[in-house]
């Protein structure tokens, strides 16, 4: 449990820290680089790859479309469904920078031996997984 609260603390230092430093949080940052991978992507399945439940993006978008990171558009097949992408600006955003969260876990994996990442992430999913089983959010729709 400690080393579980050490990263959630670390977690929530960076993300601060990030704000200051980039202008967006941690969580902020996770929506750019997704939105960056999958263009066009619409809020409900950004949310399924996030696992968290739509309402809880509703702020998070709102503050990167107000600051021109991430554009809202119409499906082009369905009007009625809007899809998301990235902005000039949240494309320059969302290049590699020292200080972020995933610049931390990369450099973390680059010293832990590859045998350890795929014991690791079932670990951790392991966790999430029995977390949101004990929330009564299990299973998260994915």
């Amino acid at each position: 449990m400690r080393l579980l609260w050490a990263v959630d603390h670390a977690l929530q230092s960076t993300s601060k820290r990030m704000n200051r430093t980039l202008g967006v949080t941690g969580p902020q940052r996770l929506v750019v680089r997704v939105v960056g991978r999958f263009p066009g992507i619409s809020a409900g399945e950004l949310a399924a790859v996030l696992h968290v439940h739509p309402s809880t993006l509703t702020g998070v978008l709102t503050r990167l479309i107000d600051r021109k990171l991430i554009s809202r558009t119409p499906h082009p097949d369905d009007r009625r469904r809007t899809v998301l992408r990235l902005t000039d600006q949240g494309r320059r955003l969302d290049r590699l920078h020292a200080g972020t969260v995933e610049a931390a876990v990369r450099q973390a994996l680059k010293a832990t031996p590859p045998s350890d990442h795929a014991a690791a992430g079932r670990l951790l999913a392991r966790i999430a997984e029995s977390l949101e089983y004990a929330a009564g959010t299990y299973p998260v729709q994915r």
